[in-house]
């Protein structure tokens, strides 16, 4: 019969790269170590561990191994600790993943809130725009930007992050602002150079999403270009608010046709559908949608 011992020796091994270090990491002599290892190829019938001298890879069959029992030894021990201690102050670390910049407006504020509400457990982030790989990563959960695609992930819906369009009020008050999405053929639009119809913005008019043909004599494919740009007084800009917020609090850029804004842009948690989020994981999540929620971007 497998044990759970078994199993934590064998993850040990895998992130910490070998069985002495798996040792030092579980508090458990490197005999012990070693004699889980054995006995959990044992049972399975097949090596999930390379040894050699220097180090401990796993075999194929090892990371495919790993893969599956990660997620389900970590619920495995969430429910024990949430059993055993039903009452006490939840502890352990915190692992998120998020796109870089609204880790920084959104995620950081968040842990600040959550590590002072509970001073027992740890927050670990890794902002990065690329797709991130929960088992290799040992992610708790991750945020999304864009509707969802079908996929094996469970989600929460954190709220809707608006995208409008800003001007610095030194351009405002040269070329005047704009009432009606209309008004902008009159305006020097800063255009995202992009494979899709950079030169067209949405709004909601009429109760209906529309496209507005726009034009200018500046262009990037530079998301801070635009930004730069804009506070610049070069033109327009078309923007998520929230990328923002900084510019608009120190009044270096104003939002404009806000009543016209047609686009809000979706943000999940998401998790592996095989896991049930764990305590701190509901927890952060309810805070990480209370601060979306009330910002007024």
């Amino acid at each position: 019969m497998i044990r759970i011992d078994d199993l934590d020796a064998f993850v040990a091994i895998v992130e910490k790269g070998g069985q002495t270090a798996a040792a030092r990491h579980l508090r458990r002599s490197l005999q012990s170590i070693g004699r889980s290892l054995s006995a959990l190829e044992r049972d399975l019938k097949v090596q999930l561990v390379r040894r050699t001298t220097r180090q401990s890879r796993p075999t194929e069959a090892g990371q495919a191994f790993y893969r599956r029992i990660k997620p389900a030894l970590a619920d495995i021990h969430e429910a024990r600790l949430e059993t055993a201690n039903r009452q006490a102050e939840p502890s352990g670390l915190l692992k998120v993943g998020a796109p870089e910049a609204f880790a920084a407006a959104f995620v950081v504020p968040a842990a600040r809130d959550f590590m002072e509400r509970h001073p027992r457990l740890e927050v670990e982030l890794q902002a990065s725009d690329q797709p991130v790989d929960f088992f290799a990563q040992g992610l708790d959960l991750a945020v999304r930007i864009r509707e969802l695609p079908d996929s094996g992930m469970q989600a929460r819906k954190l709220g809707e992050l608006r995208v409008g369009v800003v001007g610095a009020p030194g351009y405002l008050a040269r070329r005047g602002r704009p009432s009606h999405p209309n008004d902008l053929a009159g305006h020097d639009c800063i255009l995202r150079v992009l494979d899709g119809d950079e030169a067209s913005w949405p709004f909601r008019i009429n109760g209906r999403r529309r496209l507005v043909r726009v034009g200018g004599r500046f262009r990037t494919n530079s998301t801070p270009a635009i930004h730069a740009a804009t506070a610049a007084g070069l033109g327009l800009g078309f923007t998520p608010l929230w990328q923002i917020r900084a510019l608009i609090d120190r009044g270096e850029v104003e939002v404009v046709l806000e009543e016209f804004e047609a686009t809000r842009i979706p943000i999940h948690a998401v998790w592996p559908a095989t896991r049930q989020p764990a305590m701190k994981v509901r927890l952060f999540t309810d805070l990480l949608a209370s601060r979306v929620r009330r910002d007024r971007l």
